[in-house]
């Protein structure tokens, strides 16, 4: 076969003779391996050479190769080496065997015109010259099965080669796809020959990736016959924007618009995607993106946040000069005439690390207030708090990828199978192989599968269970003494603390028997290598700055940090929410987390910037709203957030923004937030831009622009400077990489990374020691970046959560993500598949409840709390426990966060949306205008608060978007 540039032989190895050769294969190399590196090329369809995680399966035999000796040609793809071996890859014998398999697989194959071109199998017949065969097709061909919103599956040209069940069984471990029946009836099958739209299929699309044949086609590339397409013109090499994974993908572009996107081998998902990352974007050519700016002509309304005819219709059409100098002069006149304080800012976690620098240098120079936050408010804030005080340090101290080394995994309040489903790759793949995971929430999850102990404890109470586990880890001897006297503090208020926290006492405040307590603190104790990874289960709390001293007081005790296999994990939630917080989006802290009130920190950016700061702390998103609704903040610039949405008690969050004199919104539909908003500005999309983000594991990336803006939009970076300008400050950036080199002065974490560095290699870890240097993954292994170079434990004090269930309210509320929808739902609700994979809101609880209360599945029911109360579609969960009801908050027609409790955590002062009291009840007719209005049928002294009207128009079609 064909020549390439040969790769480096390893040194020793097995010698044997390769097309007369003498090679070298290192351990575990194959045949195929070897001649791969050497640069011959052999036919493969069956394994994917090119993306870590897939075995070679030897089934196709179309990598036939001739071994001097052997009477049978050997499939090289699984054939190892042995020591003078003498192997020839381009005998006649052996070209015409991989012909004749070619030729044979070729006779069931669709017609040239049904055929996918640009899939392995059709590039290998072309360039083995096979046109047609000469054998007869079988008489039967399978009928297609479009079921699925988002795939297509074919099998008259499925080759039965089981990449596609290889794919979905080892590399995303969804065990799915089958081979079913047997000999020629064999067939490939999606549960129990269900068809794909009908089975537990999570769309992740790996398969749809690995099918060599275009079995299995993303259906957003079929023409109207059903085939592929023209092959795309281009592939970008960009980033996914949803969660903080931080997938490399590329984005496929045919005509001016992403058709495909593939997984690319990046450090965090190596050729994984999910569900949204790979079928998630067509909402950038959505009927509702805005494209021209949008100026106010009529009075504010919160109920204009339930209706986007309603609020379209109080708005005109302007020009960019118009609308930026509108937007200008009404934030210039509150800080002129009220002072800086009266004006906020909110960044996004969702546009690049350059925007937020540059929105959060603009609050604090062009404002001169520090009233600037963003997501990670609502998010991870308790997370960063306690990090900060216990480790120094705000960030994760290893990647996900770490989990592939250790023996012990605890998974916390954190869902990652649906937050995070490429992470879980990672922690699939380690149970597999035989690690110890450990899941603990209140709600099962998919997880559980792979679990050797599932913990269930009672909502609200991981703090008694916590402290119990660390009780049993320093009564019996368990912590590792060496490491806490070498780097640690403050051991002994710990061990007083948890000293009478004992499992039994805290068995039935937590729900958890005081064995299981105990045998899980000791597996984690005892681990030679253990980590411990959270999600907002944890954070989301009003105690969730203890929940998360707790688990670093657990890691500290048993030396688990700073070791390969070891160390502290916040899962993120955005796709930039860690590269934001960097960049100082947080009201009492600069870039890389020196608090305002840090004069050398302060100094610096003065003389970075020309500006002199205020060292007052800002307010945080919540403590923003409540100072709107008092009349002290005056008017707002929100970039890419939906507070009207997002926040909790969002009744209360519109009214307080319907009072702003003067609210500046942007962003890339008319959202709830901007339904209230003064001048609205239309904002360019992730694949519209270039610009770097930063992810879970701290790995600083390059997103790079695919696909043009709509006619009319203009970027991101390019509004924020002009509304610099435009407020008196002297701003020149073109481009993202006129940013980054400012960004990195006022930021020491990105030390010798440079734009020009992460242009060539795409994504490099902070901190990096040198320019030349890899960044280091795994971090605190010598001492941490405190004061006293030690990791401190924190005491966490038990109370209970902040609002109890009673008589009138007797369940619990817990809110959160859902695999299809990603947070507000403003991109993910304007998405063609995901929305009709999940298209309406649903309040999900345990078949016993459902069972008391009456309801079917399916069935309309009511959620009142003390403050809204919301209507949607009642789904039974198994997995949940009695008492116990789980709504997802990406729905407009019924807003989880009407009923959310707004108290906060008093260090991170992140709100309460885990655990509120709420009422179930079935739907009554009398309800329904209340309910779709957001509001109780109580009296008034119960109403929520600024909102109130009739009831919205009925929602758009489905054409038209949410």
């Amino acid at each position: 076969m064909s020549r390439s540039d040969p790769g480096t032989a390893p040194a020793g190895g097995i010698r044997f003779t390769l097309d007369g050769r003498s090679v070298s294969a290192a351990p575990g190399e194959s045949l195929w391996d070897v001649a791969r590196r050497e640069g011959t090329e052999i036919p493969h369809l069956c394994h994917r050479p090119q993306q870590p995680g897939y075995r070679p399966d030897g089934n196709c035999r179309a990598c036939l190769v001739e071994v001097e000796g052997e009477r049978v040609l050997a499939a090289s793809c699984i054939r190892a080496p042995r020591e003078g071996m003498v192997v020839h890859t381009a005998t006649e014998r052996a070209g015409r065997a991989r012909r004749m398999v070619f030729e044979l697989l070729l006779a069931d194959q669709p017609g040239a015109e049904g055929r996918d071109a640009s899939a392995g199998f059709a590039r290998w017949t072309q360039r083995l010259g096979l046109e047609i065969s000469r054998f007869p097709p079988e008489p039967a061909r399978p009928m297609a099965d479009l079921s699925h919103p988002a795939m297509a599956v074919q099998l008259d040209a499925c080759i039965q080669c089981g990449l596609c069940e290889r794919a979905c069984r080892e590399v995303q471990h969804n065990d799915v796809i089958g081979l079913a029946r047997r000999g020629m009836a064999v067939t490939v099958s999606f549960d129990l020959l269900d068809p794909m739209g009908a089975s537990s299929c999570v769309a992740c699309g790996e398969c749809v990736q690995a099918c060599p044949t275009g079995a299995l086609l993303p259906k957003s590339v079929l023409d109207e016959a059903g085939h592929r397409a023209a092959p795309p013109a281009r592939e970008v090499a960009s980033v996914c924007p949803y969660c903080g994974v931080g997938c490399q993908v590329g984005f496929r572009v045919r005509d001016g618009a992403i058709e495909e996107v593939a997984g690319r081998d990046g450090p965090s998902n190596q050729g994984r995607l999910c569900v949204k990352g790979r079928f998630g974007f067509d909402y950038l050519r959505h009927p509702d993106r805005l494209t021209r700016p949008l100026v106010r002509i009529a009075p504010k309304d919160p109920a204009d946040c339930l209706d986007p005819r309603r609020a379209r219709a109080k708005f005109r059409e302007a020009g960019w000069e118009e609308a930026m100098a509108l937007a200008a002069e009404g934030l210039a006149r509150i800080r002129d005439g009220h002072g800086p304080d009266a004006l906020a800012g909110f960044g996004s976690a969702k546009g690049s690390n350059e925007e937020a620098y540059l929105f959060q240098k603009l609050v604090r120079t062009g404002f001169g207030t520090n009233n600037v936050d963003h997501c990670t408010r609502l998010c991870h804030a308790a997370s960063v708090a306690a990090l900060l005080e216990g480790i120094g340090s705000g960030a994760v101290t290893a990647p996900f990828m770490a989990a592939a080394e250790a023996e012990v995994i605890l998974v916390i309040g954190a869902r990652p199978t649906e937050n995070h489903p490429v992470a879980a790759t990672f922690l699939k793949e380690a149970a597999a192989r035989g690690a110890t995971l450990v899941t603990l929430d209140p709600r099962g999850s998919a997880l559980d599968r792979f679990a050797t102990e599932v913990v269930r404890f009672a909502p609200g109470r991981d703090v008694p269970m916590l402290n119990a586990m660390l009780h049993t880890v320093i009564t019996e001897g368990l912590y590792d003494r060496q490491y806490v006297a070498a780097h640690t503090e403050d051991f002994e208020a710990l061990r007083d603390h948890v000293a009478a926290l004992t499992p039994e006492a805290m068995a039935p405040l937590c729900g958890v028997p005081a064995e299981q307590l105990r045998r899980v603190a000791r597996r984690f104790a005892r681990a030679r290598t253990a980590m411990i990874f959270w999600g907002m289960g944890i954070s989301q709390s009003t105690h969730g700055t203890d929940n998360t001293r707790c688990l670093i007081a657990l890691a500290l005790l048993c030396g688990q940090v700073g070791r390969p296999g070891t160390g502290l994990h916040p899962l993120r939630g955005q796709n930039n929410v860690q590269g934001a917080s960097d960049a100082g989006l947080i009201p009492m802290m600069f870039p890389d987390y020196h608090r305002t009130t840090d004069d050398a920190a302060r100094g610096h950016l003065e003389r970075l910037w020309g500006a002199t700061l205020d060292p007052k702390p800002g307010l945080t998103v919540v403590e923003i709203m409540h100072a709107m609704a008092r009349g002290e903040i005056r008017g707002m610039y929100v970039m890419g957030e939906n507070p009207a949405m997002s926040d909790p008690d969002v009744a209360h969050a519109r009214a307080a923004l319907a009072r702003l004199d003067h609210l500046v919104v942007q962003d890339l539909f008319l959202t709830e937030t901007a339904a209230l908003a003064d001048v609205v500005l239309p904002a360019s999309a992730w694949p519209e831009k270039d610009g770097t983000v930063t992810n879970t594991n701290r790995q600083v990336q390059m997103g790079r622009a695919a696909v043009p803006m709509p006619e009319g939009v203009r970027q991101d970076l390019d509004l924020i400077t002009e509304m610099a300008n435009r407020l008196g400050l002297r701003w020149d950036y073109r481009h993202p990489r006129d940013v980054f080199p400012e960004m990195a002065a006022a930021m020491p974490s990105l030390a010798s990374i440079t734009w020009e560095r992460l242009e060539r290699e795409g994504s490099v870890t902070y901190p990096c020691p040198a320019p030349d240097a890899a960044g280091q993954a795994i971090v605190f292994g010598d001492r941490f970046p405190t004061a006293s170079g030690r990791g401190r434990f924190v005491p966490a004090g038990l109370r209970d959560p902040d609002e109890m269930p009673d008589e009138r309210y007797p369940f619990v509320l817990t809110t959160g993500r859902q695999l299809e929808h990603w947070h507000t739902g403003t991109m993910t609700r304007r998405a063609g598949a995901l929305d009709a994979l999940e298209p309406e809101p649903t309040a999900s609880l345990a078949p016993v409840d459902l069972r008391r209360l009456g309801l079917a599945p399916g069935q309309r029911l009511r959620l009142e709390t003390r403050r809204g109360a919301i209507e949607l579609a009642a789904r039974e969960d198994p997995a949940l426990p009695q008492g116990l009801v789980f709504v997802p908050f990406a729905y407009r027609e019924a807003a989880a966060n009407l009923l959310t409790n707004p108290q906060l955590d008093p260090y991170g002062k992140i709100p309460e949306f885990k655990y509120c009291a709420v009422r179930v009840e079935p739907v009554r007719e009398t309800w329904r205008g209340a309910a779709r209005a957001g509001l109780p049928e109580a009296g008034p002294e119960d109403r929520m608060r600024g909102a109130g009207g009739s009831p919205p128009a009925p929602w758009p079609d489905r054409e038209a978007g949410p």
